[in-house]
């Protein structure tokens, strides 16, 4: 299933292009998000040649003006992460994959004012990139990444007093609901409107077919942590990015 799972969240967060190499996902998005702009080893085992393929993935970043990212899953070839290290690639971003075995089991929201439109409008765009501090050029990136997508998706914006308060990306596929970009406003946090958010897209997602979610989270956000473990979410797997710098997302 952990595989499964992360082919899921590739397509529920796609890449404005992709690139196969023996096995190997490189995908670009102009730099927005590592999770778009990193390699995923995940469908070619063996070891050998390795350092052949870290070179050329190091020469096709560098000719497309990005840092070169590796994401380190569980289904990459065993002795990436320690020959990464080794070329000076830094561990960064720590995170853990969770997942919700039975969304019906979630008790149902009691604040009301939930607004959710089927692609990403103007309105959930700029509400978002308020939330999360984005530029205009990762505005763009966004819009272009989540238009035209064949998977059934919703925009969530809780409101209070009809102020946007929190937001966020929901992605429905062979029954699984990813959850995405879930933020609250800075000014409103620590009020319970992030669970009340989360409520809403789950109610939503299983009135749409699907039966269990998961979430991607960096695990130093212990309060998304806290808010994920009160709804019964389990860790998955693990992973986290090496790269030459911290820059970007």
């Amino acid at each position: 299933m952990p595989l499964f799972i992360e082919e899921l969240s590739l397509n529920a967060w796609p890449a404005l292009k992709t690139m196969v190499h023996q096995g190997w996902l490189l995908r670009f998005a102009e730099g927005y998000t590592k999770r778009s702009n990193s390699i995923q080893a995940i469908y070619a085992q063996a070891n050998e040649n390795m350092e052949r393929q870290i070179a050329f993935c190091d020469e096709i970043y560098a000719a497309a003006g990005l840092k070169t990212i590796f994401k380190i899953t569980p289904f990459v070839p065993e002795a990436l992460d320690q020959r990464l290290e080794q070329r000076g690639y830094t561990l960064v971003e720590p995170s853990s994959v969770k997942i919700l075995d039975n969304i019906r089991s979630v008790k149902e929201p009691h604040m009301q004012e939930i607004l959710i439109e089927h692609e990403p409008s103007e309105r959930w765009l700029r509400t978002m990139a308020s939330m999360n501090q984005l530029t205009e050029h990762q505005i763009e990136v966004t819009r272009r990444l989540l238009t035209s997508s064949p998977l059934k998706q919703g925009f969530f914006t809780l409101l209070h007093d009809t102020k946007p308060v929190a937001c966020g990306l929901a992605v429905i596929e062979q029954g699984y609901v990813g959850l995405y970009d879930i933020v609250t406003s800075e000014a409103c946090r620590n009020r319970g409107y992030g669970e009340q958010l989360l409520l809403h897209i789950l109610k939503w997602a299983r009135e749409n077919g699907a039966v269990k979610s998961y979430i991607l989270v960096l695990q130093s956000n212990a309060s998304a942590n806290r808010l994920y473990e009160k709804l019964n979410y389990q860790l998955l797997y693990t992973y986290w990015y090496r790269c030459r710098s911290e820059e970007g997302n």
